[in-house]
């Protein structure tokens, strides 16, 4: 009963919990790293962080996916973090255990305070959505462990990972968000569609993880232009204030038109579904993860036909 009371009491000092949003970038995809201004919204679905003081000097990690089932654990030495040999896992060197490692030196880096006292940890994550939808696990995972550490999110990713961060603007709002980088400087600005006509717009999800990584990698080595940033900024803009489907359709064929020329790549359109009467525009990195689609809801069906299952309504995925 004692220990009860003194958990209700201090509890706050014994246990921390974190969240981050997903999040899908509507518009900007590969130029909002050269200054264009992107339309990103955060999702219902996200990842939390749990943390508990351990006696040993351990970090126990857990990974909880979103049926409640563990999918990684790996047990790191408080010690190893930040050594010159910098020694993976105990266990087993795993890829997963490889980036948390990386974010916890790269945090211990911004604060040198960071995991330095003779206890541990027991850290445990779950995420709300599949890992492989590209609604960012890593994104929501580096979040967390920024707020746990009590770094600044942006630097943390510019030292352990790279990309634009509106992935970690979209992880802290709960609404949707006008994104740019400003001479070097993330700016976030957060907005309200007056779009009335969201139920004829659903997410479909093409069945594959697409790396951001590697598609920024891919984007810089294209040749662009300022005037492409800056038709990018004025499509996003349009976009966040329209009013009608069928110029909302306008904008996002000629938002694809652009990004295909500049990566060198058809539209998903063109790839996969050419016969579509509605219109279709890549999120992210081009080639997997979801695409947002125009239509009824009688429209599913087509794509379920050939074989994507995965169909969420805008109501559905929007926080």
């Amino acid at each position: 009963m004692l220990l009860r009371t003194l958990l209700k009491i201090f509890g706050h000092n014994l246990k921390q919990k974190f969240y981050s949003n997903g999040k899908l970038l509507l518009t900007g995809e590969y130029m909002v790293l050269d200054g264009a201004i992107a339309l990103a919204i955060p999702t219902k679905f996200g990842q939390s962080l749990t943390v508990e003081k351990l006696e040993e000097p351990k970090i126990n990690w857990k990974s909880i996916d979103e049926n409640g089932k563990v999918w990684f654990d790996d047990e790191f030495e408080v010690s190893s973090l930040n050594s010159p040999k910098n020694p993976v896992s105990t266990q087993k060197k795993h890829a997963v255990s490889k980036r948390i490692v990386s974010i916890l030196n790269a945090a211990k880096i911004l604060n040198p305070e960071f995991l330095t006292i003779s206890n541990g940890y027991r850290v445990t994550t779950k995420l709300d959505f599949p890992i492989n939808w590209g609604l960012g696990s890593s994104s929501t995972l580096l979040n967390n462990i920024a707020s746990w550490a009590k770094v600044d999110p942006y630097k943390l990713l510019e030292i352990s990972n790279g990309g634009s961060g509106y992935d970690i603007a979209a992880a802290q709002n709960d609404s949707p968000i006008l994104f740019s980088i400003i001479n070097g400087i993330s700016v976030t600005k957060g907005i309200k569609l007056p779009w009335g006509f969201t139920k004829q717009l659903f997410f479909v999800h093409l069945n594959k993880k697409q790396s951001s990584k590697e598609g920024i990698v891919q984007y810089k080595l294209k040749p662009k232009s300022q005037l492409a940033v800056s038709e990018i900024s004025d499509i996003t803009l349009k976009i966040c204030s329209c009013r009608s489907l069928k110029g909302f359709e306008e904008l996002i064929t000629k938002h694809e038109q652009i990004i295909s020329q500049i990566i060198k790549q058809d539209p998903v359109k063109v790839i996969l579904f050419k016969n579509y009467k509605g219109s279709i525009k890549s999120l992210g990195a081009w080639g997997g993860d979801f695409i947002l689609v125009t239509g009824e809801k009688e429209d599913w069906n087509y794509f379920r036909k050939k074989g994507y299952q995965t169909i969420l309504s805008f109501e559905e995925m929007k926080l």
